[in-house]
């Protein structure tokens, strides 16, 4: 069966001789440029993918995370400033902001079949963040971007921000900068109703777990399998379809995702407990320090101490609430400086 709440994945899914399906989504494809939204921010379709900034060395003041993060410092960031340095005027300058994102995890990142817009908890944060840098009526430039290339992208400086679900960890902290976190999640198991796994144990031997390319899922998949075959693919939403499809017998991904699915398949359950910590940050050039403080001031006015009137609360009650309720506000940002 089809995913729920995502009718225009008919629009994705592609015919193969066997009479089956699979998916041929957009975001597979390395960084393509899905919308240009200017104005009072309506995605419109447009051809050329905006300009790259030139490629530089790392500006002074860089953080280096390789010889200061550990596991219980990782979501420590620069502290919060509204100062344009050389990253934020280079945004300015350009007239627009490119950020990597995803199109087709319900919930957080996905083109509402309703309007063709892109919606979502991750769309409303790119929206708060590019009204702070580019005034009320911002250009923004959206990018599919597949969860294995979100690194690459930001290096080659084809997207100023990524923001999508990416979680906050040592080994991306070296290879790119993030903001403070604005997401508590954790590695969980996905598998039918019916399914006879129990959790991410034992119970998952034998059979075929799907996760996505250069997601923590494969991390921890790849310390620990269980005795599971992994599959691998591009992102997220693939590996639903494969369990759908019955070529898949479980999913590991962050139980904020899979939560998600959950409303979009009701024959789909999470099962047993998260088994990770997953802070969501957003992620930029590790040359980029002032943007990296810069995004961090906003985060700080959006969570606005957490309470029932803040941005982060009201995108939690829009988006996320009916699937993951309890949630009592953000997490707290914690500073290395």
């Amino acid at each position: 069966m089809r995913a729920r709440g995502l009718s225009n994945l008919r629009a994705v899914m592609a015919p193969v001789a066997s009479g089956m399906c699979v998916m041929a989504a957009a975001a597979a494809v390395l960084v393509p440029t899905l919308g240009h939204s200017s104005g009072h921010g309506e995605p419109v379709r447009h051809g050329a993918s905006a300009p790259a900034a030139p490629h530089g060395a790392s500006r002074p003041g860089a953080v280096p995370a390789t010889a200061r993060c550990t596991a219980g410092n990782a979501a420590e960031s620069l502290r919060p400033s509204s100062a344009d340095g050389p990253a934020v005027s280079r945004i300015k300058e350009k007239g627009q902001l490119v950020v990597g994102v995803d199109q087709n995890t319900y919930r957080w990142g996905y083109r509402d079949p309703a309007t063709g817009k892109l919606a979502g908890f991750d769309i409303d944060l790119v929206w708060a963040i590019a009204r702070d840098i580019l005034g009320p009526h911002p250009d923004v430039v959206f990018k599919a971007v597949p969860t294995a290339e979100r690194v690459p992208a930001l290096q080659r400086r084809s997207v100023d921000l990524v923001v999508r679900t990416m979680t906050i960890n040592c080994a991306r902290k070296a290879q790119v900068a993030f903001s403070t976190a604005y997401f508590q999640a954790g590695q969980q198991v996905l598998a039918p109703k019916a399914s006879h796994i129990k959790a991410f144990d034992d119970s998952l031997r034998g059979q075929r777990v799907c996760t996505a390319a250069g997601s923590t899922g494969e991390s921890e998949l790849r310390r620990q399998r269980h005795g599971a075959t992994v599959l691998t693919m591009p992102n997220q939403l693939d590996c639903l379809v494969r369990l759908q499809l019955g070529e898949a017998d479980a999913v590991v991904t962050d139980n904020a995702l899979a939560a998600a699915q959950t409303a979009q398949d009701p024959t789909v359950e999470l099962k047993g407990s998260p088994f990770t910590d997953e802070p969501y940050g957003v992620a930029m050039n590790k040359g980029d320090t002032d943007l990296v403080r810069r995004v961090n001031k906003v985060l700080d006015d959006y969570r606005d101490g957490g309470s029932g009137d803040s941005p982060w609360m009201r995108a939690y009650r829009t988006w996320l609430k009916a699937d993951l309720p309890g949630i009592p506000g953000p997490p707290s940002p914690e500073y290395s400086d």
